[in-house]
């Protein structure tokens, strides 16, 4: 919606002014310019970008204008998955906790957290690190470096399509140029006529030159730099689920485990202790009697 309404106001705003100057709109329409601009630059993303990055940046685009980010209530799901699986691994015995991380689309406990689940390359990342930590040999900072090499790995790879969507609009305001080229040789070619006709060719030509500048700072960059907004907000989730099996593993109580990933959450979205308690340990599978005894024996 913000980028729809960004869209509005930036473009009704230039198109107003253009009018107000006493501009017509339809000069400003050029079918063949517009041809060459994003043709050119369609084809230039073709070749610069394998296809699974050209369907990834689609994708980025949408989740980008949807603003697709974790939710208050997914990261208060989140917290209570978390919780749960720590006070398995604290009171239930190891093949109990295997069966949750070996078919997690299967299991109870995991069932009850549709988000997580929802979210397959989350949810794998959970479930790699709790069967590192039911192997038992892995020492926490050993743990800690692997996951900061994975969540690395996983920030580049959400980010490749702002950077792809970043060389397309560095690209466009030279496209657009060139675009201005072909026009001003089209004109060139009309010299003899009047100067009505020949200043017409002209503006159409410079038209080329304005649609590439617009469209490389009026949407490309703002839309690059927006899915890197949108990706880092999706990293969150990683970096709770970081902090909180670490805190586990370096000997915290699953409460205070908890405590840990909650911190990690900006202050303008972060859940209090109370909400956390109430929704994420509250509704979650240890509300059942079998979940509660298992606390009172972690604590």
């Amino acid at each position: 919606m913000a980028v729809i309404l960004g869209l509005v106001i930036g473009i009704g705003s230039m198109l107003g002014g253009f009018m107000a100057m006493g501009g017509h709109i339809d000069v400003l329409w050029q079918p063949f310019e517009v041809l060459i601009i994003f043709g050119l630059a369609a084809g230039i993303f073709i070749i610069a970008n394998p296809s699974a990055m050209i369907k990834k940046t689609g994708s980025a685009i949408v989740q980008a204008a949807s603003g697709k980010a974790p939710k208050r209530k997914d990261l208060l799901e989140l917290l209570g998955c978390l919780f749960a699986l720590m006070r398995d691994l604290k009171a239930k015995p190891r093949n109990e906790v295997e069966a949750h991380v070996d078919n997690p689309e299967e299991s109870e406990l995991f069932k009850k957290f549709p988000t997580i689940v929802k979210d397959k390359m989350l949810l794998n990342f959970i479930c790699d690190y709790v069967r590192l930590i039911l192997i038992g040999n892995a020492r926490g900072f050993e743990i800690e470096a692997l996951m900061d090499q994975e969540i690395a790995t996983i920030r580049k790879d959400k980010q490749k399509p702002a950077l792809a969507l970043g060389e397309i609009a560095d690209a466009l305001p030279a496209i657009g140029i060139v675009a201005a080229v072909l026009g001003i040789v089209k004109a060139m070619g009309a010299i003899d006529q009047s100067p009505e006709i020949l200043g017409g060719l002209i503006a159409s030509a410079l038209v080329g030159t304005f649609l590439g500048i617009l469209s490389s700072y009026a949407f490309f960059a703002p839309m690059s730099s927006k899915i890197k907004t949108i990706s880092e907000k999706q990293m969150k989730p990683y970096l709770i689920t970081k902090q909180a099996l670490l805190a586990y593993i370096n000997g915290a109580m699953p409460q205070i485990a908890l405590e840990h990933g909650r911190k990690t959450i900006e202050t303008s979205s972060r859940p209090t202790i109370d909400e956390v308690e109430s929704e994420a340990l509250g509704n979650g599978p240890a509300n059942d009697d079998q979940g509660r005894r298992a606390t009172d024996k972690a604590a």
